[in-house]
C-alpha cells in the first residue's frame, strides 16, 4: 500500500461540538507533512483518532491498511502535546522501559541524541526543565524505527536556539519510507523541512498541497499563505 494514512468521511463529535467533519485524506509514505491550523481546529483530535485514543462517530481511518489498534501501535510513534512520563524516573530508566516495550526502539539512537543535547541520562525527570523534558520525550519517539511518526507540537516548549537541532533530529532519524506528521502553530520554524501541508479549520480540511505547489502557484511561503487563509 502506497499510503500510510487514509481517512474517508471521518467525523468526530464531542456532544454538540463537531471537532472533525467529513475529513478525507490520503497521505503517502516518505513524507514530512505539516498539519496546520489555529487552536481548536481539530489537529489534536485527528492525531488522537490515529492513535486509537478516540473513536470516530462516522467514517473510516486506516494506518498501513489497518484500523487503529494493536497492529497500528507497532508502527506508529506518537508524541502527545503534554508530557506523560513519570517524574520520579531517571532518563536511563525510561529508555530501558521503552526498549522493553517497543521492539523497534533503538537505545543507541536515544543516548546519542541525549549526548548531543547535553542531557544527563542519570538525571531524574523531575529535576529537568519543561523544555528539556519535551526534548527527552521527542528523543524517545524518534528513537523508534516506526512507519508513521505523529508529533503534536514538538517544538512548542523548547527554546528557539534548540529548535533547529530538534528539526534536524526529526529529519535525520526517520527512514525514507516513513512519514512524519507534525502538528504545530510555529509554521515559520518548520516550513523548511516540510514536503506537504494540510490546512485544517473548524474540523474541515481547507487546503492540501505540496510546499512546492504553494510556492509555484501563489508565490508565497507556507507561513504567509497560512496567515492569509486564517486571517492571523
Amino acid at each position: 500500500m502506497n499510503n500510510i494514512l487514509e481517512c474517508r468521511d471521518l467525523s468526530k463529535n464531542f456532544g454538540p461540538t463537531r471537532a472533525l467533519m467529513d475529513v478525507n485524506l490520503s497521505i503517502g509514505r516518505g513524507k514530512i507533512v505539516g498539519l496546520l491550523g489555529p487552536n481548536a481546529s481539530g489537529k489534536t483530535t485527528l492525531i488522537k483518532l490515529c492513535n486509537d485514543l478516540l473513536t470516530p462517530n462516522k467514517g473510516e481511518l486506516l494506518i498501513g491498511g489497518h484500523k487503529p489498534g494493536i497492529e497500528t501501535k507497532k508502527i506508529v510513534s506518537y508524541l502527545p502535546e503534554r508530557t506523560y512520563l513519570n517524574d520520579w524516573m531517571r532518563v536511563s530508566e525510561i529508555i530501558d522501559f521503552f526498549k522493553d516495550f517497543y521492539d523497534n526502539f533503538v537505545p543507541e539512537k536515544a543516548y546519542d541524541m541525549l549526548n548531543k543535547l547535553n542531557i544527563n541520562p542519570n538525571d531524574r525527570l523531575k529535576t529537568l526543565s519543561k523544555g528539556t523534558k519535551e526534548k527527552v520525550q521527542l528523543i524517545l519517539v524518534m528513537s523508534r524505527e516506526a512507519e508513521l511518526y505523529l508529533l503534536d507540537e514538538p517544538i512548542g516548549g523548547v527554546d528557539p536556539a534548540a529548535r533547529d537541532y530538534i528539526l534536524d533530529t526529526i529529519l535525520s532519524n526517520y527512514n525514507e519510507n516513513a512519514t512524519v506528521i507534525i502538528s504545530t502553530h510555529l509554521i515559520s520554524d518548520i516550513e523548511k523541512i516540510l514536503d506537504d501541508i494540510i490546512f485544517i479549520k473548524e474540523g474541515q480540511i481547507v487546503l492540501e498541497k505540496t510546499v512546492d505547489e504553494i510556492r509555484e502557484e501563489t508565490g508565497k511561503s507556507v507561513d504567509s499563505l497560512f496567515r492569509e487563509v486564517f486571517k492571523c
